[in-house]
């Protein structure tokens, strides 16, 4: 796969559309690519935000309008030249990356709040599906927050973390990209730093590279956040060395 095709896979990546080969020539792209790296982040928080968006039917007005401008706009005929003037001036990567940004932008709203994935252990599945939708909305809540502020670091192995976090709404979101998949029955686990005290906050998908997770519990007073390889379904204190710790953002 040629470079400039891997430029234009943000968008997939960030919906976890990518079949398995694409997605690992994709993240081995990552580790050498800071702006395919920026871009799969911002197109992860587009993501859970877009989740939220909500269909609503077209006033008489406004549908008449569009239908009656339909019959005054011209039909570009197949393989005509107003076609291929456009092709020869717009980059090819460029296109790509706004086709993907499209695809991201309907895929999102066709996915509402399940884009987001994190552990329920709720028995009933119009409850998960309830506290699934919750946790996008407050997921989105703090990624939308006017006081949201982010930092983003470099982890093992190539991948990146980006830490959100709102104060108002005392919450925190963390975005990864490019993290390798744990050992079999290992999972990564994301703690709060209180001042030396690790306080548990929330599991991440084994099998996912790249998430958005809404941590759990409030920031509080935390100064930091750690993350570790724990046995699967978590610790309540941390059995290994974080493989990351980062200052919460100013």
């Amino acid at each position: 796969m040629r470079t400039e095709d891997l430029h234009s896979l943000t968008g997939a990546y960030a919906l976890h559309a990518l079949a398995d080969d694409e997605r690992a020539a994709f993240e081995h792209h990552l580790a050498d690519c800071g702006s395919c790296e920026r871009e799969s982040l911002e197109f992860a928080a587009a993501t859970a935000r877009l989740g939220l968006a909500a269909t609503e039917s077209p006033g008489p007005v406004l549908k008449d309008r569009v239908l009656h401008r339909i019959t005054t706009v011209r039909q570009v005929p197949p393989g005509g030249g107003t076609v291929e003037r456009a092709r020869r001036v717009v980059p090819r990567g460029r296109g790509l990356a706004r086709w993907a940004l499209a695809a991201c932008v309907a895929a999102a709203v066709g996915l509402g709040g399940t884009a987001v994935w994190q552990y329920e252990r709720a028995q009933d599945a119009g409850d998960r599906a309830a506290r699934a939708q919750q946790r996008a909305e407050e997921l989105a809540g703090v990624l939308a927050a006017p006081d949201a502020a982010s930092r983003t670091v470099r982890l093992t192995g190539g991948a990146s973390g980006t830490l959100v976090v709102s104060e108002r709404r005392d919450r925190a979101v963390f975005l990864a990209s490019g993290m390798a998949e744990p050992a079999q029955g290992r999972v990564y686990q994301l703690w709060f730093d209180d001042h030396g005290t690790m306080r548990p906050a929330g599991l991440m998908d084994p099998g996912r590279g790249s998430q958005a997770v809404l941590m759990e519990g409030d920031v509080d007073e935390a100064v930091g956040v750690g993350i570790t390889v724990e046995p699967a379904g978590g610790s309540k204190q941390p059995t290994t060395t974080p493989i990351a710790l980062m200052n919460m953002p100013v």
